[in-house]
């Protein structure tokens, strides 16, 4: 009964409740309370996600908390796409570009940042790191860059049999990533720095009713932040709209929101001195972002017969392309610096400064 009084049920339970009821369209006043909900459900999840990579070790808990996010981001992509169709031909691009985007310059970059700030110095481990952006760098090709200059449709499109076998591409190179970092590599993946406080803090035991409530909070925490961030869009929306600003913005400030419980667990893990924890938890969800999502929305379309938009145009494959290498570059050493945050940060702010100044 006292596990059932836990903020971290009771907050994500509340915010169900708010969205079944229908208040929020209708009221800012619920609107602010549905906010308010939306960040700590956000971290409910990041509490729960903690627990459950405590029980099951790493990098089992960062590849659980990377899946559970793709998969409802994936729900919500396919539920757009359906309901808008062809006016929704480009938003898994936009969605999985501005993902990319905000983990590789956001995410690591805050972890290079703040954990350098603190520990001066962090280690992680090099081979992890290449297996990782090995994996990622020719998933983006495929999925991102390949559209815009392919010669079978007209436009940023994949014929059909293109389409397939990027998707088929796609899951392979995923599934290997997966394979490398939990069976074949695994020692590769595991933290390299020692927590502060690992001298003084006795290990902590989970048990079994913990975990399965945590494993199951977690989705419910998660599924309501996705369903919040969907349902507060319009005013996101009008906000941006309001202010003269791109409405093309709206999906980052979507696609920040539910980054948000891997954005929190990295930073943790940074300042925990797991450096090696904040990147398995970055770069894994970059992969999972593309690996799952395109697939997934790709055989959707397929089925139902329904366009989808895959290119980015040049100046967005610049941006990419000068993120990516940025990574490799500071990731490349096996020592964090916190120049290498700065810089992966002021990327980020180009991304946004450019979409907002085009």
């Amino acid at each position: 009964m006292k596990r059932l009084l836990q903020w971290t049920i009771i907050i994500p339970a509340l915010a169900w409740i708010l969205f079944f009821s229908g208040l929020v369209d209708n009221s800012s006043f619920f609107q602010v309370i549905a906010s308010i909900l939306l960040i700590l459900s956000v971290m409910s999840a990041v509490h729960h996600s903690e627990i459950i990579a405590e029980r099951v070790g790493e990098p089992y808990g960062t590849i659980i908390l990377a899946i559970s996010i793709t998969v409802i981001e994936v729900s919500i992509i396919v539920s757009l796409m359906l309901s808008e169709g062809s006016a929704a031909a480009s938003l898994a691009r936009d969605t999985v570009y501005a993902a990319t985007m905000l983990i590789l310059n956001g995410i690591i970059g805050l972890c290079l940042l703040i954990g350098g700030m603190k520990h001066y110095e962090q280690n992680f481990s090099v081979s992890s790191v290449t297996i990782g952006l090995v994996s990622l760098v020719s998933i983006i090709v495929f999925t991102l860059v390949f559209p815009t200059f392919t010669e079978s449709v007209k436009g940023s499109y994949y014929s059909i049999p293109q389409l397939v076998f990027a998707s088929g591409a796609c899951i392979i190179i995923y599934a290997s990533f997966l394979f490398a970092q939990t069976t074949r590599y695994r020692q590769y993946f595991l933290t390299v720095g020692d927590d502060e406080n690992d001298d003084t803090v006795e290990p902590i035991t989970i048990d079994n009713k913990t975990f399965y409530t945590s494993l199951v909070f977690l989705i419910v925490s998660l599924g309501i932040v996705v369903l919040l961030a969907k349902t507060l869009s319009p005013t996101i929306e009008s906000i941006i709209i309001g202010y003269n600003l791109p409405k093309t913005l709206v999906g980052v400030v979507i696609a920040a929101i539910i980054l948000l419980p891997e954005a929190i667990a990295a930073i943790i893990a940074a300042r925990k001195n797991r450096l090696q924890t904040s990147i398995n938890l970055a770069l894994g969800s970059a992969l999972a972002s593309i690996g799952l999502t395109i697939p997934s929305v790709a055989a959707v379309c397929v089925l139902m017969d329904m366009p989808i938009i895959l290119g980015l145009d040049i100046k967005s494959i610049v941006l990419l392309a000068l993120s990516v290498f940025t990574v490799m570059l500071s990731l490349s050493k096996g020592k964090s610096n916190v120049v290498y945050g700065v810089v992966l940060l002021v990327n980020l702010f180009a991304f946004i400064f450019l979409m907002i100044y085009p």
